[in-house]
């Protein structure tokens, strides 16, 4: 069924390359990103949830 309609669009051979195209480059920019980080920010977020502490920021 799938197969039928897809032959039936014309170019629909370039949308699974952009897709590929588009993964590749979000997770090769997260790399990139990660190594160009900060590492002092990155220690600090990283220990954010365990520094929560229960009344601050008004909550109960």
């Amino acid at each position: 069924m799938f197969k039928m309609l897809f032959e039936s669009i014309s170019g629909v051979e370039v949308f699974p390359v952009a897709a590929l195209i588009i993964f590749f480059s979000f997770f090769v920019g997260l790399i990139i990103w990660l190594i160009r980080a900060d590492q002092k920010w990155l220690r600090h977020m990283e220990k954010l949830p365990l520094d929560y502490k229960a009344g601050e920021n008004g909550d109960a």
